[in-house]
């Protein structure tokens, strides 16, 4: 696993040279969000597609 300064290195990398200070931390946000997601279906597992389907029909007011 690479190391978080070498991810935010690469990061500001891809960024364009006009982004603004709100831009890298809505990115760095965006990427704790996926990288807590991912741990979190590590350790709790993940729901299979027709259940999360069927889980969302329920909310689905036609």
């Amino acid at each position: 696993m690479r190391s978080v300064k070498h991810e935010v290195a690469s990061l500001l990398k891809r960024l364009p040279e006009d982004c603004s200070l709100e831009d890298i931390q809505y990115h760095l946000y965006v990427i704790q969000k996926v990288r807590n997601g991912l741990e979190r279906a590590d350790t709790e597992g993940v729901v299979e597609q027709d259940e999360a389907e069927a889980r969302l029909a329920k909310w689905i007011i036609e």
